[in-house]
C-alpha cells in the first residue's frame, strides 16, 4: 500500500459529528437528570422496544453513558454504544461499541477482526441516526420525555 493510499482520518468531520452529537444527547441527558438510568419506549403497543440509557461515570467536566438496544432476536446481539460527553468541549463521541471493547480512530487494512478503516466516524454517524429516531420516537415511561425533549 502506497503512503497515498492510506486510510486518512477527516479530523474536521469527526469533530462535526461530535458536535452534533453532543447537542442531540443534550436533551436526553436533561431528561435524566440526576438519575443514574433511563429507559426510553421507541416502539409501540403492538411491537414494544426499549433503549436502556445509563450513567456509567460523572465528572465535572465529562460524563460516560452507555445506550443499550433491547435485543430483538437471540441470535442477533443488541446494540450497545459508551459514549463519552465532553463538557466543556461540547463533544460526545463513541468510545466502545459492542462486541469491541473500544473503538479506535482508525484500523489498519485488512486486519485480523475486519475492521473498517473509518470505523469511528462510522460509529460516530451512527448514534446520530440512532439519537434523531430517540428524539423522533422516544417517550420516558412515567415520564414527560417528550415535552422535556422538544420543550412544548
Amino acid at each position: 500500500m502506497t503512503r497515498r493510499d492510506r486510510y486518512r482520518l477527516d479530523f474536521r468531520a469527526l469533530m462535526s459529528q461530535c458536535e452534533e452529537n453532543y447537542a442531540r444527547m443534550l436533551p436526553l441527558m436533561n431528561a435524566l437528570g440526576d438519575r443514574d438510568q433511563m429507559q426510553v419506549d421507541l416502539g409501540h403497543a403492538h411491537h414494544p422496544h426499549t433503549l436502556r440509557m445509563q450513567v456509567l461515570e460523572r465528572s465535572p467536566y465529562t460524563t460516560t453513558v452507555r445506550l443499550e438496544d433491547q435485543e430483538l432476536l437471540d441470535v442477533l446481539p443488541a446494540s450497545r454504544l459508551t459514549v463519552r460527553l465532553y463538557h466543556d468541549a461540547r463533544l460526545a463521541e463513541v468510545t466502545e461499541a459492542r462486541p469491541f471493547r473500544r473503538v479506535n480512530a482508525r484500523y489498519a487494512y485488512p486486519n485480523r477482526n475486519m475492521h473498517q478503516r473509518d470505523e469511528k466516524a462510522q460509529w460516530n454517524r451512527f448514534l446520530a441516526e440512532w439519537l434523531r429516531h430517540v428524539h423522533d420516537h422516544g417517550r420516558d415511561s412515567g415520564q414527560q420525555w417528550r415535552q422535556q425533549v422538544t420543550g412544548g
